[in-house]
């Protein structure tokens, strides 16, 4: 009996490995300015694009309680770390979402058509199979709008592994939400294409729900709205 269990707690360490968080960025320490996940220890993924996870995978729903806000410049780049690194083949996209009036980064929970997309990364196809180029990366950079209002927002970012999307709720997200305090923009251009989370995504999107080692040579498409530009 003790073999036995041994070997199945091997086994489940080892099928943990590729799994990996987003907990900090940088200069900043794990779970200082970014809202502590629910996977923390495990790791693991958000599978169900309706539950209220898949907005910033939060341990504790709501506000961001004790988390810190971390002071970011509009036009400027910030950079996020995988712990250990981005294992599975998938696409990144990052998104932001501006706190109402009369709210902080801190105090708002991200809820309502309120979050618009910054990043999106596109595969290379070849065969018929899909190579994504933030696969084995442990850190990734992502652009603030130069045309953003100031002011305080969530940053989310997502990693959706695919190597299991073949079929139906197949897809894994990876998600964390940072909390900022954007100055120096211009407030040239107000975001557009709105998006709920949950509601941005189904589960049968073309982005979600493919096989990315036979596709036919079909180009990707990334689930939720196009990118935000000034």
């Amino acid at each position: 009996m003790l073999v036995t269990t041994s070997i199945l707690a091997l086994a489940a360490v080892a099928h943990a490995v590729p799994h990996y968080i987003f907990g900090h960025i940088a200069s900043t320490k794990d779970w200082e300015v970014v809202r502590m996940t629910a996977n923390h220890y495990s790791n693991g993924p958000v599978q169900d694009v309706t539950s209220e996870a898949i907005r910033c995978f939060q341990d504790k729903p709501g506000g961001g309680g004790s988390t810190s806000t971390y002071k970011a410049k509009a036009g400027g780049t910030i950079s996020w770390t995988a712990n250990p690194a981005i294992y599975h083949p998938g696409a990144l996209s990052a998104y932001m979402a501006k706190a109402p009036a009369g709210q902080t980064a801190a105090s708002f929970d991200g809820a309502g058509a309120v979050w618009f997309k910054v990043y999106q990364d596109m595969p290379t196809s070849s065969g018929g199979s899909m190579t994504w180029p933030s696969m084995n990366k442990a850190t990734v950079d992502f652009k603030i709008p130069q045309c953003l209002e100031d002011g305080d927002y969530l940053f989310r970012i997502e990693h959706v592994a695919l190597h299991s999307a073949a079929k139906e709720n197949g897809a894994q997200f990876y998600i964390s939400c940072a909390q900022l305090s954007v100055s120096g923009g211009s407030a040239a251009k107000k975001p557009t294409d709105l998006v709920a989370f949950p509601g941005a995504y189904k589960s049968t999107d073309p982005g979600l729900m493919l096989n990315i080692y036979s596709n036919g040579g079909k180009a990707y498409t990334p689930a939720g709205p196009s990118v935000f530009k000034c």
